[in-house]
């Protein structure tokens, strides 16, 4: 059997991993909200698709949203 002072090391742990797991899921609902809330707007905003060629990921565009990525 584990000794107490491993016990309460194990509670801590876990209780931070748990916080932890918490706070990512929370940050991932909020963000997965505000996307829908905005209908994605505001992911595209800096992207400007006046033009309709492929171009490579400049300043003005974080990512490029019609580039294909093969793994």
């Amino acid at each position: 059997l584990p000794s107490l002072p491993q016990k309460r090391t194990l509670l801590v742990l876990s209780t931070c991993s748990s916080l932890s797991c918490l706070g990512c899921v929370l940050g991932l609902l909020v963000a997965i909200g505000l996307t829908l809330g905005n209908q994605g707007r505001v992911l595209l905003a800096p992207c400007s698709m006046a033009n309709s060629t492929p171009a490579p990921v400049s300043r003005e565009c974080p990512f490029d949203p019609t580039r294909v990525y093969v793994s």
